[in-house]
């Protein structure tokens, strides 16, 4: 099995020589359209702009091009018998940065420095560079190809666009997330995440006439040094962060309202469960501790536990058609496979029982989420003849399926 598909990968990288020396030719290109789409803001929630200039290209690529309810752009490029489910090529398009951050890119040797210029503008350039190179390659394939530019990727965008899309079309063949920068990483186990807001609200009051009343910053408190200390079930595979926290309306005030934000994470759905029982009941027991101690007589603090985030977990096995595709093809590039855990838009299709992973699309990255994020396009080319060749493989592949 492992060789059948090894060679079958290796004919298509084969097939796919004038396709890659074509990309190879237009490696400043690709970089040029990634500096641009950087450029662009697009802070979760307010992806228009970059939505929008991702469409304009996908239709002078001529794929069918859509925006569905999530605002997501959606590029077709179709097969004569489009009745088989498609392979699935997604990019995100938001950034972690707010609409008022200063954009703009410039260069350090190799090196491109600018806010998101790795997450996700290398991502969105090289999807669109494959979708060209598919177009082209039509006649060898069996399936129909979606490249998805998807909102809502980051933080507390919870995945809206990828949920949104793999909810609404039928189970695609295979999903291949483009994420960053690299060409030997093969993400195939979705860590998935449980995220809360914990509230407290309590009467308030002057902090000496009113003292003793209970306190929602103090029990937001007891909270996180709870959850801080917390011995977490599957401590190797999971994870348990407050992030942020905040309350009060001055220093000589007993606070009325206080919160916290907790990320759970874990490869495991039954680990999650029980990391949101546990957080749940932290919560409730900060809320009774601080209420026990209040002056007699004045009113009781209440507790709220909202979920604000779900990311489901996943894995897409490793010998599944899927990730051999992505092993071979990474070492025929001439780099050494290595399978890990993240959590991207691949999770939303694992979470619908479609076959996905994610991979980066070429070149070196780092300080993402910073706006000291750099890219080197030094030996890009190999990412983005991975990311080609994986998507035409399992594009042809439908036809012994």
């Amino acid at each position: 099995m492992l060789l059948g598909a090894a060679q079958r990968v290796g004919d298509v990288f084969r097939r796919l020589t004038p396709e890659r020396q074509r990309l190879s030719r237009q490696r400043d290109d690709i970089l040029r359209a990634q500096i641009e789409v950087a450029n662009i803001a697009a802070p979760t929630g307010a992806e228009g702009a970059r939505a929008r200039w991702v469409a304009h290209r996908m239709r002078a690529l001529g794929l069918a091009t859509r925006h569905d309810s999530a605002g997501n752009v959606v590029g077709r490029a179709g097969v004569r018998d489009d009745r088989a489910a498609p392979v699935v090529v997604c990019a995100h398009l938001d950034t972690v940065f707010p609409t008022d951050t200063v954009l703009g890119t410039r260069h350090d040797g190799t090196r491109v420095i600018g806010p998101g210029i790795c997450d996700n503008a290398r991502g969105l350039a090289v999807m669109l560079a494959i979708a060209a190179a598919v177009r082209r390659f039509g006649a060898a394939r069996a399936r129909a190809v979606e490249f998805v530019a998807t909102t809502g990727e980051e933080g507390a965008g919870d995945l809206r666009g990828a949920k949104q899309y793999f909810t609404d079309t039928p189970a695609p063949f295979a999903v291949i997330a483009l994420d960053g920068a690299g060409d030997e990483r093969i993400v195939n186990t979705a860590l998935g995440s449980r995220r809360f807001r914990i509230s407290y609200r309590g009467p308030g009051g002057h902090s000496w006439a009113a003292f003793g009343a209970a306190n929602a910053v103090h029990a937001a408190g007891r909270a996180t040094a709870a959850l801080a200390t917390f011995r977490r079930p599957n401590a190797a595979s999971s994870s348990l962060t407050v992030g942020r926290i905040g309350g009060g309306l001055s220093v000589n005030s007993i606070p009325a309202d206080a919160w916290l934000e907790v990320d759970a994470r874990s490869t495991s759905d039954a680990t999650l469960a029980r990391l949101e029982q546990a957080i749940r009941e932290i919560a409730a027991s900060a809320a009774a501790e601080e209420n026990e101690r209040r002056a007699s007589g004045t009113p009781p603090l209440a507790v709220h536990v909202e979920r604000i985030g779900l990311r489901a977990g996943g894995v897409t096995a490793e010998d599944s058609a899927l990730v051999l595709a992505a092993v071979e093809a990474t070492r025929l590039v001439g780099r050494q496979p290595t399978l890990a855990t993240a959590s991207t838009d691949a999770n939303a299709a694992l979470g619908t029982g479609a076959p996905a992973i994610a991979i980066g699309g070429g070149g070196r990255g780092g300080d993402a989420h910073s706006t000291q994020e750099w890219f080197d396009d030094t030996d890009s080319t190999a990412g983005v003849d991975r990311a080609l060749t994986i998507v035409a493989a399992m594009a042809t592949l439908a036809r012994d399926a």
